[in-house]
């Protein structure tokens, strides 16, 4: 076990870090380096989830795992899939943050799927520790750090800390998420980005617009992009069979700051002899603003009305016109604005407006208005 000093060192670095503004994979990178020097681990898996769904968003890599991906399909096929008593879902669901995979199932790792049909046999993991990073709006982010068949088990003194930094992450994904700026160029749509992939995981017709938005959601150092559609057709389908209650959607960011929405819909199975049975549909679309919005609201860590008074805000709203249509006093609402620029960091609402629409609207200035108010381009 690493030394008192060293954990309060690494302790003190994490929330540093935390509370930089560092751009995502900044934070990320670096964070997962500082942890490793206390709790020592092979390899690692580091991923942002959608808070609104606890679906992962985006996947960064490290030691005997860096430029792996070969396995990203199976992996999401198997964590959403399957029912494993360590899934990141099932830990959500239970308030877990912290647990090792070892120590959860009394030593039979191979209790878990996921384990028994990828860790162990592909990469030789004996062992794998996984932490959930969240707070009241949802889970932003998961760690799973793994040791080999040379490494002892993950104790319960590391588990501990793992749980004690998890705070730190959860902040530090939160502002990262809002630390990268759009910086596309205003492009047409060409037409619609829809992949099937049939009962045997196969992608049977995916549209160029599909491909297109693949390749923007591929960032040098990070997971597979398929990783998205295979998670949302595991997803949709144990959605279909009644075992969960939610349908699979996440809200991913590419490479050039867009957000889009991926949504996972099963086919009824029609035509001669049920040909399209277990086809599953994924659409790729670019994030309407309320979605973008109800993220970086949740991001800066709005209370409900203050997420109101925003929303508000944003509709061009003056303080009388809050304060009536959320049946509060004129000094209430400079309450909540107050906070809100607090957390934003920001100093009027003007600001506040360009901090939250930047990131969309920016680089689509000079595009063509749609007929849903919304830009084309």
């Amino acid at each position: 076990m690493s030394t008192a000093i060293a954990l309060g060192r690494a302790r003190s670095d994490l929330d540093v870090m935390s509370r930089a503004g560092l751009p995502l994979h900044e934070f990320l990178g670096e964070a997962a380096l500082t942890l490793q020097k206390v709790v020592p681990f092979v390899a690692g898996c580091l991923a942002t989830l959608d808070p609104a769904t606890s679906m992962v968003s985006s996947v960064g890599k490290f030691g005997a795992l860096l430029g792996r991906n070969d396995q990203d399909i199976a992996w999401a096929q198997i964590e959403y899939g399957d029912d494993d008593p360590t899934a990141i879902a099932t830990m959500i669901a239970a308030g877990r943050v912290t647990l090792g995979v070892h120590h959860e199932l009394d030593g039979d790792i191979e209790q878990s799927p996921r384990m028994a049909q990828l860790m162990v046999p592909v990469f030789d993991f004996r062992d794998e520790a996984r932490v959930v990073f969240g707070d009241r709006s949802g889970a932003w982010g998961a760690i799973a750090v793994f040791r080999g068949s040379d490494d002892e088990p993950f104790r319960d003194d590391e588990l501990v800390f793992l749980e004690e930094v998890a705070p730190a992450f959860t902040r530090g994904i939160r502002a990262g998420l809002l630390a990268q700026l759009g910086k596309r160029e205003v492009t047409r749509e060409s037409g619609p980005a829809v992949v099937i992939v049939d009962a045997a995981n196969r992608i049977t017709q995916a549209t160029a617009c599909a491909h297109d938005q693949l390749a923007r959601m591929a960032t040098p150092g990070m997971g597979d992009p398929l990783t998205f559609v295979h998670s949302l057709v595991s997803a949709a389908r144990r959605f279909a069979r009644g075992e969960t209650e939610r349908m699979p959607r996440i809200r991913v960011r590419t490479g050039d700051g867009v957000w889009l929405v991926l949504h996972a819909t099963p086919l009824m199975g029609g035509g001669p002899a049920g040909e399209h049975s277990g086809e599953v549909v994924v659409t790729i679309e670019e994030a309407r603003p309320q979605e973008v919005v109800a993220l970086v609201a949740a991001a800066f860590g709005l209370t409900a009305r203050e997420r109101d008074v925003t929303g508000l805000v944003l509709r061009g709203a003056d303080t009388k016109e809050i304060a009536g249509s959320m049946h509060v006093s004129p000094y209430t609402v400079q309450d909540h604005l107050k906070s809100i620029f607090d957390k934003a960091g920001v100093t009027s609402r003007r600001e506040l407006v360009a901090r939250v629409y930047f990131d969309q609207y920016a680089p689509r200035l000079g595009a063509e208005v749609g007929a849903s108010g919304w830009f084309t381009g």
